[in-house]
């Protein structure tokens, strides 16, 4: 049964434009500009308009947009709930200016250990997540470590929760690899690092979606009968201002806002793609998490129940409950 109709989800892509290599991702290696601000406050209210209610400021590394600050603060005037995702390499410097314009704030980690961390991420950058986790919490901020997870990395959850999370009472989210760029991530996670997640899920500040698991066990969205709701449930615009369709990842089509977002996502041709979300042949064995998540959200289905103690229980932790029910 279908709950929210409307999309709850905007990932605002500000740049494609990284300060790091990422082994795994190669988003940084496209040429990008970034996003203006006059189209951005434009965007913001169609976006409200439509029913969105958390926007996630993304990339390439959003702390490279120079009026990040004011594209935050014309999101929380607006009523949203504003997510943000940094390597943290210019935090220290900015982290006056985003103070209180945040609402889940994460710093990306990939190993407990300093060198194995920058050689995943191509440049020196472990030290700069240490500082920017103490800045911000004298700041009175409260980040989280997102970790993403790899069969090859599963072992170091204990050490990053135990030497990093727990000495400064941060949540660590569990990000489980998705199937991209398979030759660079090592491939599919095993069942043995499955049960592994699903047992540290269970811990005290610990988050992981446990429908994420789930849908790895079942083989990822399926066509015939699919659970993903990316294009009805998340609005993706990039940086040259266009809605892009049916998610980012995907990118089959994308059209000019031109400064009616409103009345271009309502309209026939964009509703005609949003129609075939999750049924197009490359949407076959699909389990990227940030298009899951909100699919997961809006209708109930095992996957609904699974995921609803743990993102109820972060919401809680993170103060943001009120604000999506």
């Amino acid at each position: 049964m279908r709950l929210v109709s409307h999309p709850v989800l905007c990932n605002y892509y500000l740049t494609y434009r990284c300060n790091a290599t990422c082994s795994f991702c190669d988003i940084w290696e496209r040429p990008s500009p970034y996003v203006t601000l006059d189209n951005a406050r434009q965007n913001l209210r169609d976006l409200k308009k439509l029913g969105v209610r958390v926007i996630d400021f993304t990339g390439g590394e959003p702390l490279l947009h120079r009026q990040l600050p004011e594209l935050l603060r014309e999101a929380k005037q607006l009523g949203f709930i504003t997510t943000l995702t940094t390597n943290a390499l210019l935090y220290p410097k900015l982290a006056e200016r985003l103070r209180g314009l945040v609402d889940m704030l994460h710093f990306s980690l990939d190993s407990p250990v300093g060198a194995e961390h920058d050689q995943s991420r191509g440049v020196k950058c472990f030290d700069k997540v240490m500082e920017s986790i103490a800045i911000a919490r004298k700041l009175g901020e409260r980040p989280d470590i997102l970790f993403t997870v790899f069969t090859h990395n599963v072992h170091q959850i204990g050490q990053m929760y135990e030497e990093i999370c727990r000495p400064n009472d941060l949540v660590l989210i569990l990000n489980p690899v998705f199937d991209y760029n398979t030759v660079e991530t090592g491939g599919s996670l095993s069942e043995d690092a499955l049960q592994q997640l699903s047992a540290w899920g269970k811990q005290k500040m610990v988050y992981l979606n446990e429908g994420f698991i789930q849908l790895r066990r079942d083989g990822g969205n399926h066509i015939e009968k699919p659970v993903c709701r990316a294009g009805s449930t998340t609005i993706v615009i990039s940086p040259e201002n266009k809605l892009v369709l049916p998610c980012y990842h995907l990118g089959l089509k994308d059209f000019t806002i031109a400064n009616n977002l409103y009345e271009l996502y309502k309209s026939a041709e964009v509703q005609k793609l949003v129609a075939l979300e999750g049924r197009l042949p490359a949407c076959e064995g699909c389990a990227i998490n940030c298009y899951m998540q909100p699919s997961f959200a809006v209708e109930t289905s095992k996957y609904f129940w699974q995921a609803l103690p743990s993102t109820l229980r972060y919401n809680w932790v993170k103060g943001t409950w009120k604000q999506l029910f």
